[in-house]
């Protein structure tokens, strides 16, 4: 899952999967153990306090800072594999729901 924008760099967030553990970017920890279990993941992006938290199954798991100001949209799916890794990947998203604060 990715938000992508940022003031110096393509993204403000991704979580990546390594050896069946979820990470943000490739290092932090979010969630262990992932594959083959389906998960609730909420992403929170406080754009005014440029602040993204990440909850797994309603428990906050990681507030990081975000990456300055852009055009920001969500992704999801798989994109990528590290070299040596298998041919074979595969994402399922269901339930996806966008909310927007207004002021």
């Amino acid at each position: 899952m990715q938000i992508f924008g940022a003031a110096h760099q393509a993204t403000t967030l991704q979580l990546r999967v390594y050896d069946g553990d979820l990470k943000y970017y490739t290092h932090n920890a979010v969630a262990a153990n992932i594959y083959n279990k389906w998960f609730r993941l909420n992403v929170i992006h406080n754009v005014g306090a440029r602040k993204v938290t990440i909850f797994i199954d309603g428990e906050k798991k990681l507030v990081v800072k975000d990456h300055g100001r852009a055009s920001f949209y969500f992704k999801y799916g798989v994109y990528a594999a590290p070299s040596g890794s298998s041919h074979y990947m595969e994402s399922r998203w269901k339930g996806i729901k966008l909310f927007k604060k207004l002021w």
